[in-house]
């Protein structure tokens, strides 16, 4: 997917949810470094970009979800929850029992909903508050 069109839209997506709004752009270091990350996306039936977000290997069986972003009209309509419920049904398909994530403060409420637990002290990260997640993966 990385170079792909698909993969320009997600960048496009990401920069405007989360980091126009911080006053920070994506530097070529940043998108070459997630050049071996999955990058999972959510599109409609006319092929318009929905939502995506990021995966990154940090273990044998941990993986991190990262930038994830859902169009600004469409945010609290579900498509976010689906996508990280998706993400993490792929990743237990490819090996993963934990997915982690840095989330921003506003968004903790959202994620403890579906399941994630807190570690660790918060912290900064793209200049605002954040608090690291975690979740354990379990097959049904």
């Amino acid at each position: 997917m990385h170079g792909s069109r698909e993969y320009e839209e997600t960048v496009a997506l990401r920069d405007d949810v989360l980091r126009r709004p911080l006053g920070l752009i994506f530097s070529p270091e940043d998108l070459s470094a997630e050049v071996d990350d999955f990058h999972l996306t959510c599109y409609d039936d006319e092929g318009n970009l929905l939502g995506c977000l990021v995966l990154t290997i940090e273990g044998e069986q941990r993986v991190r979800m990262r930038q994830v972003a859902v169009r600004p009209d469409l945010q609290r309509s579900g498509i976010g929850t689906s996508l990280i419920q998706y993400s993490e049904g792929f990743a237990l398909a490819h090996g993963f029992t934990q997915m982690t994530t840095h989330a921003r403060h506003r968004a903790i409420p959202f994620y403890l909903r579906l399941g994630y637990v807190p570690y660790g002290e918060p912290f900064e990260e793209v200049t605002i508050p954040h608090r690291k997640l975690r979740k354990e993966l379990m097959k049904d």
